[in-house]
């Protein structure tokens, strides 16, 4: 396998960000061998003291988590394996919490309705899908051609059977970032629970549970500087809930699994390292963002996919995401790569997948420009000189031969 070179330009922060110092320091302790490692490294559930250090380390950093994200008590906040399961948990969870609701309060026995939108990521399009074949009904809520979901939308979709609604803080691809105080608000005035995946959101725009007024939020530390493998799901109290992992009681019998509290150090660590600072970096990666739209737009066949005007911060401040005429995005990916760039076409989860992006699909944007889509997402290490270097590179790659 090819090493990555010390000069390599990561530009693929929306997929994943490289693991941070603060979270790199945090878990140190956990990785010391032998007996050495008892002092933290044993079971959070076991009532021996290599246990009882290990539950308070855990503790700490759901305390962290949520004075970080706004959560009113330590114990709204589930430890899970990443945002992909917390979005499962939440989809399923709530929405069989919601139905169960119905059922004992007599209120029928029409099909349940349950909104998500179209530009969610898979791990909440794929459990809404399953929930369909359950019965539920789904909507899946167009946005408009800039990627936002408009209230009115949401609320000429709602009905009296609905049970639950889930719109994304922020898209992955685009960067459109979504009013969720606002669908929130609405959602619970039809009498609906709401659901919102955070997971690009944090550390780059406006988090805060408490002020958003949702029901229930996933979050993934990698996208962060977290170590991968570990992300959060916030329950507002008294949230109807249906465990979607079951086995040990785990998480106050919200989620069965042994807790990898080394993991849950790093979470906390990175979260605590980047929401303090969240205005003046979304300040430093806007400029970098403006910057990359103006260069990118200036090459011959190379146009925005969203209009986003300099400073706005209506878009997330690391995303630039373009169309390239004439080129597949797995061509200029490889290409850029030889030059010592990395980039993305768009979700890295999908990233194998030969079909257009279902996100722009859903903007209303045909199948053979979407194939020539190009992400670029920038973090905490990204400079003003790889952006120059980047456009240099981007130059080289239209003009390959």
């Amino acid at each position: 396998m090819r090493s990555v070179p010390e000069d390599y330009v990561y530009l693929d922060y929306a997929a994943t960000a490289p693991l941070c110092e603060e979270a790199a320091a945090a878990m140190a302790p956990y990785q010391v061998p032998g007996r050495a490692n008892l002092s933290v490294g044993g079971n959070a559930n076991s009532l021996h003291a290599p246990g009882r250090a290990a539950f308070k380390a855990l503790e700490d950093a759901r305390r962290s988590l949520a004075a970080d994200l706004g959560a009113r008590r330590p114990d709204e906040i589930v430890i899970t394996s990443g945002a992909t399961e917390a979005d499962n948990a939440a989809l399923v969870g709530l929405a069989h919490a919601a139905a169960g609701v119905r059922r004992r309060a007599g209120k029928g026995s029409a099909a349940l309705h349950v909104i998500v939108t179209a530009v969610e990521h898979d791990a909440v399009l794929a459990p809404a899908k399953r929930l369909e074949a359950e019965g539920f009904r789904v909507t899946r809520l167009a946005p408009n051609r800039q990627g936002f979901i408009e209230v009115e939308a949401l609320e000429r979709a709602l009905d009296q059977d609905t049970v639950l609604v889930s719109v994304q803080a922020a898209n992955s691809e685009v960067g459109s970032i979504q009013p969720i105080a606002d669908l929130a608000r609405v959602a619970h005035a039809a009498g609906a629970l709401f659901h919102t995946d955070a997971v690009q959101a944090l550390g780059k725009t406006f988090v805060n549970l408490e002020a958003w007024g949702v029901d229930a939020a996933s979050f993934s530390a990698h996208k962060v500087g977290g170590p991968k493998g570990i992300g959060a799901l916030y329950l507002k109290t008294r949230t109807p809930f249906e465990p979607y992992q079951m086995g040990g009681g785990q998480e106050s019998g919200r989620r069965s699994g042994t807790q990898n509290v080394a993991a849950a150090a790093g979470f906390a660590a990175a979260v605590r390292a980047v929401q303090p600072e969240w205005q003046a970096e979304a300040v430093r990666l806007r400029a970098l963002r403006d910057k990359l739209y103006a260069c990118l737009g200036a090459l011959e066949g190379v146009c925005a996919t969203v209009q986003v005007v300099p400073g706005d911060d209506a878009f997330l401040p690391n995303i630039v995401h373009v169309l390239v005429d004439g080129l597949e995005s797995e061509t200029l990916i490889l290409r850029l790569d030889m030059q010592g760039f990395g980039v993305s076409g768009g979700s890295a989860c999908s990233s194998h997948s030969l079909e257009p992006s279902h996100v722009l699909r859903s903007l209303g944007i045909d199948a053979d420009r979407a194939h020539g889509a190009l992400r670029v997402s920038m973090g905490r290490y990204t400079t003003e000189a790889d952006v120059d270097a980047f456009v240099e590179a981007m130059r080289k790659s239209l003009d390959w031969n």
